[in-house]
């Protein structure tokens, strides 16, 4: 139990949380230690961070355990933590302000700032100590406040000039025209970034970047030039046989620390275990080769394992450490492992690249880089043999994994993370048939619906029976995206309904004219120095990518003009950058893909003929709208949608393709469809 020494007790983060028992009196980002600052007239301390982060917990462990640090602060500083996944706004403003004065951010992320909150000296990780040319944290606090006593007039000369250059990071972008060259300069420019060797862009530290393998596979169809599938195929491979993908309890790691996707940083995210699936079906549709399914059900699996609460939410992270150790979970030991699986050990061990020395510090975190027939060679036995003995061992070594003492877990659900993870059950239901896909899914979707609603607003977190903080941008186009999803499969009439209601609630309460996108926060939110905006795709699809995508989307069902001229807006305004930066917008490259192909819209109705279903579901087909409509009921309901007009429900399946306003008649065999796409 927790004994409250600071006013973090009061929340609901697991990040706070950790900081309640710190002896530095904390408070949450809020009115009274904002106000604190302005009545007391001492410069704020602000602490950014999350739950699973290490270098986290070793400044905290550092810095904020320690009590002659802690007693300075409190001293002289009013000190707010910050869990970044609970307020995106906040860690946006004050990471670019990072970027600006020393090139690159992260967390913790380390700023002071005068009490109205304009920072004026930003870093990440601070040592406790002066150490190996760097500042140490303590040393900082005491300069920091002998200036701020001393020479107030350059603390706010320093705050205003960072003020400036953060103002013009949200300038007017220059517009420009939607044509086909866009994607052809983007391609080239992210295929030379690709690290042909091992997979991937750039060198270690390697990220998954699921929406740039995304657009390699949609721009490999649009120009028919093989070598953008290879290198996505190969990118694909290589992290689903690496350490990054846990071998034998599926899920992914959060990014490799290496080049080769050995060596993750264990730190499991609920976001890429959402966003990295989508890609495994894209592989699959595209190659059929039952790999890429194998990949997509362990991890959906994990999630509905291990990050899915009570109530139908999903868990947002597991901690790279535990006790105190990172990776201890996850690694082995050869002997232990050959005393756990006996007679098996030395097929698992050849298959899993596992030795008594370890690839790893002396341990060995399983990876896999030989087939299958040549550990069946190697040891005289089937493949089939091969096959089995592996799912039989990694069962014995799971179940004694989950002996182990567990990675510490963030159990707050954020409705953004949890709209990305909707999206990615309903794309591996589309391509497994399996039932508890979509149910996971549709229960996520009614969990968020019944708990994460104010009036008609979204909430964006949710722990303990509370939710709290109003929905951000990522918040409303994730979400709208999810039900869509879950609508083409299921084409319940209330997923369309709410998803058009969102939508314009997002042109009313987020959208800037000035500029032609959408802000982060609502019209209605806290004011900060400044409101901010996300373009950027990096770990996560940027608010306005995916918002222009729902657009586009939502003006195909409902033919709804304002959404498509929001849509084009967003798309223009970025799309120069995107050509020359393609590694920061690949999901919106994927969504000026749809809008300039124009999405084919297939209507099933009445899917009894589970071959034709089969057949679409697993065709690769990136830009198209599928809906799959499952009685006459719903077909009624919806019949006042341009999508649906015309189509009538048969007692056999009928299936609709149409583009650019023009439809066939109803199809009702593969060879027909298949002709029509």
């Amino acid at each position: 139990m927790i004994v409250a020494k600071n006013n973090l007790i009061k929340e609901t983060s697991p990040y706070l949380l950790q900081h309640a028992e710190n002896p530095v009196d904390w408070y949450s980002w809020n009115d009274e230690a904002l106000q604190k600052a302005k009545d007391e007239n001492k410069p704020i301390f602000l602490s950014v961070g999350y739950s699973s982060c290490h270098w986290c917990h070793v400044m905290a462990h550092e810095s904020f355990e320690n009590e002659d640090v802690a007693k300075f602060m409190n001293e002289n500083f009013v000190n707010i933590k910050v869990d970044r996944e609970e307020r995106p706004d906040i860690d946006d403003i004050y990471q670019k302000v990072c970027q600006i004065a020393t090139g690159q951010g992260g967390w913790p992320l380390s700023v002071f700032l005068t009490p109205d909150q304009k920072p004026f000296y930003v870093g990440t990780y601070f040592p406790v100590l002066d150490s190996y040319g760097r500042p140490g944290f303590g040393s900082i606090c005491r300069q920091l406040s002998q200036a701020w006593k001393e020479k107030p007039n350059d603390i706010e000369k320093t705050a205003e000039n960072f003020l400036d250059a953060l103002n013009k990071t949200e300038t007017i972008k220059i517009s420009s025209k939607l044509e086909r060259v866009t994607l052809d300069e983007a391609a080239m420019n992210l295929f030379q970034l690709g690290d042909s060797t091992y997979g991937g862009f750039g060198s270690a530290p390697k990220f998954p970047n699921a929406a740039n393998v995304s657009f390699l596979f949609r721009y490999a169809k649009l120009s028919g030039l093989s070598k953008f599938n290879e290198f996505a195929l190969k990118t694909l491979n290589k992290m689903a046989k690496g350490g990054i993908f846990d071998q034998i309890g599926g899920g992914f790691h959060r990014y490799s620390t290496d080049a080769k996707w050995l060596v993750p940083h264990f730190e499991k995210m609920l976001y890429d275990n959402a966003l990295i699936p989508v890609n495994y079906v894209e592989a699959y549709q595209i190659t059929k080769d039952p790999f890429y399914l194998d990949v997509l059900k362990k991890t959906l699996d994990f999630v509905i394992r291990e990050m899915t609460s009570p109530e139908d939410g999903f868990y947002s992270a597991y901690d790279a450490d535990s006790e105190g150790i990172e990776g201890k979970f996850y690694v082995w030991k050869k002997s232990e492992i050959k005393e756990i699986l006996g007679d098996d050990a030395e097929v698992f061990c050849l298959y899993y690249d596992v030795t008594d020395g370890g690839n790893w510090e002396g341990n060995n975190i399983l990876c896999n880089n030989l087939n299958i027939s040549t550990v069946a060679f190697n040891f005289g036995i089937s493949e089939e043999q091969v096959r089995e003995k592996l799912e039989s061992c990694s069962k014995k070594l799971l179940n004694v994994r989950s002996k182990r003492i567990a990675p510490g877990l963030d159990d707050k659900i954020l409705v953004s993370w949890n709209s990305l993870m909707i999206t990615a059950f309903a794309k591996g239901y589309r391509v497994t048939n399996d039932p508890k896909y979509l149910e996971a899914a549709k229960n996520c979707i009614l969990f968020i619906e019944k708990n994460l609603f104010e009036g008609e607003q979204l909430l964006r977190t949710y722990k303990n029976g509370t939710a709290k903080i109003d929905g951000y941008l990522e918040d409303y186009a994730y979400f709208v995206n999810a039900l869509l999803d879950v609508f083409e499969i299921n084409a319940n009439s209330n997923y369309l309904e709410l998803s058009l209601k969102l939508g314009k609630h997002l042109i009313k309460h987020f959208w800037d004219s000035e500029t032609n996108s959408f802000f982060m926060n609502s019209d209605n939110h806290e004011k900060l120095i400044i409101r901010p905006k996300s373009n950027y795709d990096l770990s996560l699809p940027s608010g306005n990518s995916v918002s222009a995508f729902v657009m586009l989307r939502l003006y195909h069902f409902s033919q709804e003009q304002q959404f498509l001229e929001i849509a084009t807006k967003i798309m223009e305004s970025q799309a120069q950058m995107a050509a020359e930066n393609p590694f920061g917008f690949g999901y919106l490259l994927n969504t000026i893909s749809l809008y300039m192909e124009k999405p084919l819209e297939i209507s099933i109705v009445n899917p009894e003929n589970s071959e034709i279903c089969e057949s679409l579901s697993t065709n690769y087909l990136p830009n198209s709208m599928m809906v799959t409509i499952n009685d006459s009921t719903q077909l009624e309901k919806l019949s006042h949608f341009p999508f649906f007009a015309g189509k009538n429900f048969e007692n056999k399946t009928s299936v609709f393709v149409c583009k650019n306003f023009s439809c066939s008649l109803p199809l009702h065999t593969i060879d027909e469809i298949n002709s029509h796409l």
